[in-house]
């Protein structure tokens, strides 16, 4: 009975953690909006500079089907890329680690790839592939993958060899070792990286919109842009900001959900 009434205590305490956990960063984000709003007024900031979060506001109820469409447009190519170079950056890490001759050959090309400017590389892709779903995808593969082949080598360096040593001892084949040993253990350091690529995604899967497309939050910031709407220019780096923090809140849930003894550290 003890047992039962403690945890019928504690269950409204846990709720109420988590409601406060979710409602906080909304109460926050309502104080900063009101902030900027009131300074904006205060001040008599012009639009030209800084619009009044209710115009942005405004702007976005007044056409919402674009805004619908081009973050939906926005999220598939982001989503697509980043799944797609999270898989190959721990593919590459789990190769590099395994055979250290294909890492000193090839992980310095990888590097290199990366100082290559994102529209830069992405104008070759456009012509590749034509302006596609598949061409956003790729420049969002592009800019992904590295940091989650770096984190993922950091958390496999990390594993303390006499570990490895102790599960040889039992029998256990280098795919159990990965499995079991290396992969649990470079899992914080890969959500890390998850984190930021999904970042890093986003933004290459906008800047892929601006070589020509007919939907997508790029296209959007582009026609802002072209028209001087200041307000439109703004309503759409709000609305990739709701994108990018939602990717970014669904990896970290995963996480959470995942790497679980790091919540009970």
């Amino acid at each position: 009975m003890s047992g039962t009434r403690r945890l019928a205590a504690d269950l409204p305490v846990d709720m109420t953690g988590r409601i406060y956990a979710i409602v906080k960063p909304i109460l926050w984000l309502a104080v900063g909006v009101l902030a900027i709003e009131t300074i904006v007024m205060a001040f008599d900031i012009r639009p030209y500079y800084l619009p009044r979060p209710s115009a942005i506001a405004l702007a976005i109820m007044a056409t919402p089907g674009a805004y619908i469409s081009g973050l939906w447009r926005t999220f598939l190519e982001t989503a697509l890329g980043f799944v797609a170079g999270s898989l190959f950056g721990v593919l590459m890490a789990i190769i590099f680690h395994r055979w250290n001759t294909l890492k000193e050959l090839f992980f310095p090309l990888f590097v290199v790839s990366q100082t290559i400017p994102v529209i830069a590389f992405g104008a070759v892709v456009v012509l590749w592939f034509g302006n596609t779903l598949l061409a956003k995808a790729v420049i969002s593969f592009y800019i992904s993958f590295l940091p989650v082949t770096v984190n993922t080598m950091l958390g496999f360096s990390a594993v303390d060899p006499r570990q490895v040593q102790l599960m040889r001892s039992f029998g256990a084949g280098d795919g159990q070792i990965l499995r079991r040993l290396y992969l649990p253990s470079a899992l914080p350091q890969l959500f890390v990286a998850l984190k930021l690529a999904s970042s890093l995604a986003l933004v290459g899967a906008i800047v892929g919109e601006w070589f020509g497309d007919t939907t997508g939050l790029g296209v959007l910031l582009l026609q802002a842009m072209y028209n001087e709407n200041m307000v439109g220019i703004w309503a759409t780096i709000v609305v990739s900001a709701c994108l990018g923090m939602g990717l970014y809140g669904i990896v970290s849930l995963a996480e959470r959900r995942i790497v679980f003894w790091g919540n009970e550290q």
